[in-house]
């Protein structure tokens, strides 16, 4: 199942779907239902406490999605909140459970999120998880200490911002990552359709200086609200949402929540086919709100 899964990031269609576990004792059964009964996806993509909110735990998040829903999981992994130490035992211990793909994050910062008491941890940036990972393909820890036992292998991938005024800077962070081991990189939301074909020409360039074999994956968020597009045009670094959506939703905002929702809609849905239609993989993030997911693949 992970294999098979690999196999499609890097060689044919792919989307994954992210899900966001709850600040609760259970995933509940109501989302586990619906993603039971969906095969519109080929792998479920876990969050790790985005935005430095407190959640459910990623890893045994992971290992309960998986094992139920008998669906690939990628799960993501910060280096925010655990040192080497606790990210060699999680990463080991989910290979047990076959929980074998990662995202490797640094993380948010903690003032973003709702535990503003917690001390963030940050030993190093996700290069770091990203050496973990290849140890453990070599059966050593990260003191090139042998690990007892055959550790089924590890798949490590990474993010990237989808926009910056300094696109040099963009391209040089994305092959210090690429060049680190990753095997594929998921983008923050992709609004403008020349970002993202700069993206995959950065990319390509990139493996044939390397000679590496690394994907890019669009990050794809759909906007139904005037007021997360101003968050998202704000708020969140490397996300870059065109004037004309901003425009469009503020207009369709005056005039009501139906129609600000109708307009949105229009422009998610049309933005998610011009992506698609530019390359074949893709990551659907929408707050668990799968029946919009849904709708806007049908």
């Amino acid at each position: 199942m992970i294999e098979e899964c690999v196999h499609k990031l890097l060689n044919t269609k792919f989307l994954s779907y992210e899900i966001n576990p709850p600040k609760a004792s259970q995933i509940g059964e109501e989302l586990l239902e619906k993603l039971g009964n969906w095969d519109g996806f080929d792998a479920i993509i876990c969050t790790d406490a985005p935005l430095a909110r407190f959640r459910h735990s990623p890893i045994l998040s992971a290992i309960k999605l998986q094992n139920t829903l008998k669906k690939p999981v990628i799960a993501t992994l910060n280096m925010r909140d655990r040192n080497s130490i606790a990210l060699q035992g999680d990463i080991l211990g989910a290979n047990e459970f076959d929980v074998r793909m990662f995202l490797t994050l640094t993380g948010d910062p903690i003032k973003l999120g709702d535990q503003p008491e917690s001390k963030g941890v940050f030993e190093g940036n996700s290069s770091l998880l990203v050496e973990i990972i290849k140890n453990f393909n070599q059966n050593k820890d990260l003191n090139q200490n042998p690990i007892k036992g055959n550790i089924k292998p590890i798949y490590p991938f990474g993010v990237i911002n989808s926009h910056s005024n300094n696109l040099l800077s963009l391209k040089n962070k994305m092959r210090r990552k690429i060049k680190s081991g990753i095997l594929a990189l998921f983008t923050q939301p992709v609004y403008d359709i020349e970002n993202a074909k700069y993206l995959l020409e950065f990319c390509e360039e990139i493996n044939r200086e390397l000679q590496t074999n690394a994907k890019l994956v669009f990050g794809y968020f759909p906007i139904l609200k005037y007021k997360t597009a101003q968050f998202l045009y704000s708020k969140l670094p490397g996300v870059f949402v065109p004037q004309i959506w901003l425009e469009k939703l503020e207009k369709a905002h005056q005039k009501g929540e139906e129609e600000e929702e109708k307009v949105g809609f229009e422009l998610s849905k049309e933005l998610f086919k011009k992506l698609y239609d530019t390359h074949h993989k893709i990551h659907f993030m929408n707050s668990n709100k799968i029946d919009l997911a849904k709708k806007i693949l049908s």
